[in-house]
C-alpha cells in the first residue's frame, strides 16, 4: 500500500517546483523587457542549474526510451513499405519476363512462316497452349483454337523450332494436339542432305530422345543432321505432315548388327516444355485438309 505521508511530501515538493519554476519564467520575462533583474536571474540559475542537470540526468533514459520506441515504430512501418515495394517489383519482374518470353515465341513463329521451310499452299492460326496432359507431360496439349477458327483434325502443329505434333480432337473453341513424343506418335521423316528415309517415334522412358526406325544401313547418316517430314502422300510411309517442316537433329546413330536398318537418336528442335505458343498449319483453298494416314 502507498504511503500517504510520501505521497503527501511528494505533492508538496513537486508544487514548489513548480512555483519555482513560474517564479523564473517571470523573472527571464522581466529581465528581458527592462533589464533590471539579472541579479536576480544568476542567482536563479545558480540555484536551478544543479536541480535541472539532475533532472536532465534522471529523465535521460525514460526520453531515450521513448525515442527508441518511436524509431523502432518507424523503422517498422518503413520495413513494411519496403516489403511491399519489393513484392510489387517481384510481380513487375515476373510479368516482364512472362512477356518478353511470349513475344520471343510468337516472334519465332513469324520467323518460320517467312523461311524456306513453310510449306506452300498452308496458312497459320496462332493459338496459346491453355492445359496440358495431367498424367504425361510429354503426351498431349490443349490450346485456345478450334473450328471456329478452321482447325482441324489431322492438321500439323508447330512452334518457331520445328514440329511438335498434330491435332487429334477439335472444340468450337479448342483443340487437342497430340505431340510426337507421345507414345503413339509416327512420323514420317528424311535426314537431310542425304535423304534417308524413316518413321520418327518417341523412346520408350525418354521422351526428349526420338527414335528414327527403318533407316537403311546403307545411308550414311551423320550426328548433327537436320531430319524434317518427309511429306510423301503416296507411299507406304505416307505422311500426314507436308515436306520439310524441322522436327530435330541427329544426336547419334546405332547400327543394328541384326537387323538391315540403323536406329538414329534425334534430339527435337522443339522444347516442348516451354511451349506456349503454337501454329496449326491450315490448307489454304484448293489444297487438301487432310492427308490419309
Amino acid at each position: 500500500m502507498f504511503d500517504r505521508k510520501v505521497v503527501r511530501r511528494r505533492r508538496a515538493a513537486l508544487a514548489v517546483l513548480v512555483g519555482l519554476s513560474l517564479l523564473l519564467l517571470t523573472v527571464s520575462f522581466g529581465g528581458a523587457a527592462g533589464g533590471g533583474l539579472s541579479a536576480i536571474q544568476r542567482g536563479a540559475q545558480e540555484i536551478f542549474q544543479p536541480i535541472e542537470e539532475g533532472a536532465s540526468r534522471v529523465f535521460k533514459p525514460v526520453g531515450d526510451l521513448v525515442g527508441w520506441f518511436g524509431d523502432a515504430v518507424d523503422a517498422k512501418k518503413e520495413n513494411k513499405q519496403l516489403k511491399g515495394e519489393r513484392a510489387d517489383l517481384r510481380r513487375r519482374v515476373a510479368q516482364l519476363e512472362t512477356e518478353r518470353r511470349d513475344a520471343e515465341q510468337v516472334s519465332s513463329l513469324e520467323a518460320l512462316r517467312r523461311g524456306d521451310a513453310f510449306p506452300d499452299g498452308y496458312k497459320t492460326v496462332t493459338a496459346r497452349v491453355i492445359a496440358r496432359s495431367p498424367t504425361v507431360w510429354y503426351s498431349a496439349i490443349q490450346i485456345d483454337a478450334g473450328s471456329g477458327d478452321g482447325v482441324r483434325e489431322n492438321q500439323p502443329v508447330t512452334t518457331g523450332d520445328g514440329l511438335i505434333g498434330k491435332v487429334t480432337t477439335v472444340t468450337g473453341g479448342t483443340a487437342r494436339v497430340e505431340l510426337i513424343t507421345n507414345q503413339g506418335s509416327a512420323v514420317s521423316a528424311q535426314v537431310m542432305p542425304v535423304g534417308a528415309n524413316g518413321i520418327v517415334q518417341p523412346e520408350v522412358g525418354n521422351p526428349r530422345d526420338l527414335l528414327l526406325e527403318f533407316v537403311e544401313k546403307g545411308r550414311r547418316v551423320r550426328r548433327g543432321q537436320t531430319v524434317v517430314t518427309s511429306g510423301f502422300t503416296s507411299s507406304k510411309i505416307e505422311s500426314l505432315f507436308p515436306r520439310g517442316i524441322p522436327i530435330g537433329k541427329v544426336s547419334r546413330v546405332e547400327p543394328d548388327e541384326v537387323e538391315l536398318y540403323q536406329r538414329v537418336h534425334i534430339e527435337p528442335y522443339a522444347d516442348l516444355r516451354r511451349t506456349d505458343f503454337v501454329d496449326v498449319l491450315i490448307p489454304r483453298e484448293g489444297e487438301r485438309a487432310q492427308r490419309s494416314p
